[in-house]
């Protein structure tokens, strides 16, 4: 159906990385449209949006985390992967503003207090947008009353916290801490090169994984589309 085609090129061209017409990376689909135009298209052609995010931009990303996750590709092209994503969501997100087009929930992630490093995170940040998220970058050093405000102003909201020293390791567990008591149900998501599983159980949040792809199936599998 001509409808699948171009879904399956929009998800080809968010896993390899092409943005836009202009996009000379993949090398083989230059002079080619991008995510961008072809989500456009798609859009005129009067595809539903829904569908053009989870069987075009969802189902990319996906394949790129995969790839990810097995070491068959690294962060630059995860990052060429999140923009072309990112090109393509603009054409979607009036839709979402307008109510036209549901989002899973908000997704909250920062990197925790006394930590500055913001790569991992980011990553984690551009893969739960294309999974269909409305995703709050609250960026690096985050203090927990910032966190906290967000569990307050998005009910519902999941938490995602980062970490790369083992000395701000303590400013998670706190944080984890201080949002389990004012919510319980709140789930928190760890990560960061310190970050172990034990570590995860040790300080009562609710899952840990070294590979950005495992967080993005994780909430999803809470909040399906």
């Amino acid at each position: 159906m001509i409808n699948d085609h171009i879904l399956e090129r929009i998800a080809h061209c968010v896993e390899f990385g092409k943005s836009d017409l202009k996009s000379p990376y993949p090398p083989d689909l230059k002079g080619q449209e991008g995510a961008q135009e072809l989500t456009r298209a798609a859009l005129d052609m009067g595809i539903d949006p829904g569908l053009i995010l989870s069987a075009g931009l969802v189902k990319g990303m996906e394949r790129i985390g995969a790839k990810f996750r097995a070491n068959q590709v690294f962060v630059p092209h995860v990052l060429m992967s999140a923009k072309a994503m990112t090109a393509a969501m603009e054409h979607l997100k009036p839709l979402f503003l307008s109510g036209e087009v549901k989002r899973r929930g908000t997704f909250v992630i920062g990197t925790v207090a006394g930590d500055l490093h913001d790569i991992g995170k980011n990553i984690v940040a551009m893969m739960v947008e294309g999974g269909g998220w409305e995703v709050l970058n609250l960026g690096v050093d985050v203090r927990d009353g910032q966190f906290m405000d967000a569990v307050n102003s998005f009910p519902g909201c999941i938490i995602g916290l980062s970490a790369l020293l083992t000395t701000t390791m303590v400013s998670m567990e706190k944080t984890t801490r201080a949002i389990k008591e004012i919510n319980p149900t709140t789930r928190v998501l760890i990560g960061g090169a310190p970050v172990t599983e034990e570590f995860c159980e040790s300080i009562g949040a609710d899952f840990y994984t070294p590979y950005p792809q495992d967080a993005v199936d994780y909430i999803n599998r809470l909040v399906p589309l």
